[in-house]
């Protein structure tokens, strides 16, 4: 060794040996078993840049990264982190001679100028273990160190009222045996803030009444601490001992309304379970004579009569077919009109047949041949990219967005970057010909599978091996068609995620809220609001062979179901555990043809738009043809657009809106579809001028077709003043009991289909 550079290291050495013993007191919240971890770059350096803030997404995460420093977002490139660190920039980011010189620590201390502020106490923790990391000359990630396999948050569910605080406490798992606790080390976001608030130590608060979760982040894995604080309330016992149970449903439902400390809403009448059990189910009104023929009906199980009725309807299979295509994006703008129509046909023999979800969805997978004989293969040629099928299927089946990980680790999920592109990959084999785009020829299309082909993972230069999220990898070697390995995996019980996911748009249907929301969301860290419900409810859609019809009955039959709209004193906050129904606007194409229907006038379907330009297509729909049966998305109807149909550009719930609009309000009062249908010559107001009903009939009849009830004593009263005020004197040879203008009945119509008892769902 030279005598230039002894002074050096020993310069060097005693530096590390004060780093080691500055870090010796808070090394202490990192031993586990009285044994001390020395820190290391892939678990707790990261980490801690990751706590503060450096490798997010608005710092030095960013893809171009900041102030020409750039770090993986969160982490996922611990190798790319440690070069960037390290030797990047000629290595001044770090000074192993004298590791508080280090522009790693100075500037996030304050010491250096920093345009990101302090994110970094220098007496804290983090400051600390990065010291000591550097004083042992900042070695690399190894190759071989053990992996984190799994989180442990303590306590699981804590039971808080408001203003009380609770702290949680995280341990992370790791191959070779180890156990750390990285309470300090790890990232706490609340899902609730109404409910409670938790601080970066893990701190929890309880801050009003409900239920949240307190999500905790740590190296790409996810694990939730579920945080109940009950409503104030006083509720006798017996409310909820003698509330009804129609089955399993309201076991658990009922049984959460008693944690929280909220009673639930009594059944509802008649009246009002039949115009909602009949626009849930089948999408359409009932009619004069199948309200009047319910209600008269004694028997105590007419209701579970009915249900079973409308199971059996072929609107039950418009309606359906219909939902499933907004998840399947069938969409005229992506494909012609032959491929449009077999795609569609295909979903709709389906839903006809109740064939098992399972197997629709592996036929959906593992699709091949002509997309006109073949309909399920258009799903392909709506996702024509490895990446597009790997996005699209997670989002369809799952309720997975894993769109996050093509670049990087998922921030919100346990999704890595390669987890994406060995999903990805599984479809790099997939190829098509023949196709000639959406607007052109005929738009026939075969799809296959060939035996070789790879994707590339950008960040390494090779494949992934092709695996699914959860699954075991196949060789690179394998010719068979990947796709029946995803498909095995992916509809299997084992898999969560898929039973799960199918079980949830169903429930969200059928009562306006998911028990996860959003509906398609079924992240860890967006967790639902009963989850040993859901559970039993895909529990038993597995029981069933996952028959779609068997939990749609299931569901409708149940006493949450069947409760009343009406809020109490006492379940009036209540938004997501079902004490109640929750009162929804209708779906705009449930709308239109209960407008249609209301006024006995159609609505007519007679142009496509394809990019904005207009393709007259009246061979397509025919006159009296219902919303719910259009098979095309890019059908044109300015009422369907205004009211937020899904446009089916993308797998996702968010494309359909019920958000309510001033112009949806102009519209409904001022506008075409009820005053020109109203108006028509064809309307049921015609039919009306032509009959010999009396003024007390007429309004009757006009209750029953639009709200699916009998007016209330005070409003026949009031109409049958207005009426009466209204009538023209009678000719002797007149058939009617009374003459009344045209305008007036246009009127009482007009008021009834404007009402929020017609356009909401209750």
């Amino acid at each position: 060794m030279t005598h230039q550079l002894r002074p050096i290291c020993i310069g060097f050495l005693l530096n590390a040996a004060c780093g080691l013993l500055l870090a010796l007191p808070s090394m202490a919240s990192f031993a586990v078993a009285e044994e001390q971890i020395s820190p290391d770059f892939r678990r707790h350096v990261i980490p801690i840049l990751s706590k503060a803030g450096c490798n997010s997404g608005a710092c030095h995460g960013a893809l171009a990264g900041k102030g020409g420093f750039k770090l993986s977002l969160n982490g996922y490139d611990a190798e790319g982190d440690y070069a960037a660190i390290t030797q990047h920039a000629r290595g001044r980011r770090i000074e192993l001679g004298d590791p508080g010189r280090s522009l790693l620590l100075a500037k996030p201390t304050g010491a250096l100028p920093h345009k990101g502020g302090l994110v970094l106490d220098p007496k804290s923790d983090g400051y600390q273990v990065l010291m000591s990391w550097l004083a042992a000359g900042a070695p690399p990630p190894a190759v071989d160190e053990p992996v984190l396999e799994r989180l442990e948050v303590q306590p699981l569910h804590v039971l808080l009222q408001p203003e009380e605080s609770q702290q949680l406490t995280v341990r992370a798992f790791y191959s070779d045996g180890q156990v750390e606790d990285v309470t300090r080390l790890a990232k706490f976001t609340s899902t609730e803030a109404s409910v409670c608030k938790v601080d970066s130590n893990g701190q929890v608060t309880a801050m009003g009444h409900g239920e949240g979760a307190i999500v905790i982040w740590f190296s790409s894995q996810i694990v939730l601490s579920r945080i109940t604080s009950p409503y104030e309330h006083k509720i006798a016992p017996e409310v909820f001992a003698e509330a009804p149970v129609k089955n399993f449903i309201d076991e658990h439902v009922n049984r959460k309304l008693q944690q929280l400390n909220l009673a639930p809403s009594a059944r509802c009448n008649d009246e009002t379970f039949l115009r909602r059990v009949y626009l849930d189910t089948i999408g359409v009104l009932p009619t004069s004579e199948e309200s009047l023929a319910f209600f008269n009906d004694t028997a105590p199980e007419k209701r579970d009569r009915v249900i079973d009725a409308l199971l059996e309807r072929k609107e039950y299979v418009d309606y359906w077919a219909y939902r499933w295509s907004d998840v399947l994006l069938i969409n005229g703008k992506l494909l012609r009109p032959p491929a449009v129509k077999a795609y569609y046909q295909w979903i709709r023999n389906h839903v006809e047949q109740n064939t098992p979800w399972d197997q629709v969805v592996r036929e959906v997978v593992t699709s091949t041949g002509s997309n006109l004989d073949q309909g399920a293969t258009n799903f392909f040629a709506v996702h024509t990219s490895p990446e597009e099928m790997a996005e699209n299927v997670s989002q369809a089946f799952m309720g997975l967005s894993i769109n996050c990980a093509k670049c990087h680790n998922h921030p919100l999920e346990k999704w890595t970057n390669d987890q994406y592109y060995a999903m990805a990959n599984l479809f790099a084999r997939v190829r098509a010909k023949g196709w000639e785009g959406a607007r052109s020829g005929d738009g026939k299309r075969t799809l296959l599978v060939v035996g070789t082909g790879e994707l590339v993972q950008p960040r390494t230069g090779r494949p992934q091996l092709p695996a699914p999220l959860d699954g075991e990898p196949l060789s690179l070697d394998d010719t068979s068609d990947r796709r029946a390995h995803l498909a095995r995996w992916l509809t299997s019980p084992k898999n969560p995620y898929f039973t799960k996911s199918i079980t949830n748009r169903v429930w969200h249907a059928l009562l306006g809220v998911g028990l996860v929301e959003q509906v398609d969301d079924l992240r860890l860290s967006n967790p639902a609001s009963n989850e040993e419900l859901l559970q039993t409810l895909s529990d038993y859609l597995i029981e069933h062979q996952y028959d779609l019809k068997a939990l749609v009955r299931l569901i409708l039959q149940s006493e949450t179901y069947q409760r009343s709209s009406q809020a109490l004193a006492t379940n009036a906050e209540d938004r997501r555990f079902y004490s109640r129904y929750y009162p929804r606007r209708l779906m705009a194409e449930v709308l239109l043809d209960a407008i249609s229907q209301v006024s006995a006038v159609p609505t007519t379907f007679d142009k496509i738009s394809y990019d904005g330009a207009d393709v007259e297509d009246t061979k397509e729909y025919e006159v009296g043809t219902r919303a719910t049966q259009l098979y095309d998305s890019a059908v044109q109807s300015k009422f369907l657009a205004m009211f937020g149909r899904n446009e089916r550009d993308i797998v996702c719930e968010c494309q359909r809106s019920d958000a309510p609009s001033m112009v949806q309000v102009l519209h409904i009062n001022n506008g075409e579809t009820i005053n020109e249908k109203l108006r028509n010559e064809n309307s049921r107001i015609t039919e009306i001028l032509n009959s010999s009903l009396s003024e007390d009939e007429i309004i009757c009849d006009a209750y029953l077709r639009a709200l699916s009830r009998a007016p209330t004593d005070d409003e026949r009263q009031q109409l049958l003043q207005v009426l009466a005020a209204e009538a023209e004197p009678q000719a002797a040879d007149s058939q009617t009991a009374a003459k009344l203008p045209r305008e007036v009945l246009e009127d009482l119509y007009w008021s009834l289909m404007s009402s929020r008892e017609f356009l909401f769902q209750h």
